[in-house]
């Protein structure tokens, strides 16, 4: 079982610039990917970015291209989610997860990944 927690939330103003961390921590797992989902008020959570964990692809989605980036650190098994020129509509909780089982899913669904954070609050004004 991995359990991951998030870090890096908070306040920006609009075209502002955050950093996201999702740590790892737990016995005897493997990852096969790690994503970002996001879920504004009143809204379904949604797909941010993946990356695939051996060959290191990113996927991301629309919304986001351009502005952010995700990356990760093989050693430390941790995730990140660099977030530039933020829009008031980026405001949400962003949850990390992670596949630890290789499930069947593409990476940008939700169905794919078992083990969830339990999210950090991103707040973007105009």
């Amino acid at each position: 079982q991995v359990q991951l927690v998030e870090s890096g939330g908070g306040s920006v103003q609009a075209g502002g610039s955050l950093r996201l961390s999702c740590a790892t921590s737990g016995r005897a797992f493997s990852i096969y990917a790690m994503g970002w989902f996001r879920q504004a008020p009143g809204k379904e959570r949604e797909f941010v970015a993946a990356v695939s964990w051996s060959a290191g692809g990113t996927y991301y989605a629309d919304s986001v291209k351009g502005r952010f980036t995700i990356s990760r650190d093989n050693a430390k098994i941790t995730v990140y989610l660099q977030m530039n020129s933020l829009k008031p509509e980026d405001t949400a909780v962003y949850y990390c997860a992670a596949d630890t089982r290789r499930q069947y899913g593409y990476y940008t669904e939700a169905r794919r990944y078992d083990s969830w954070g339990q999210g950090t609050q991103v707040t973007v004004s105009s």
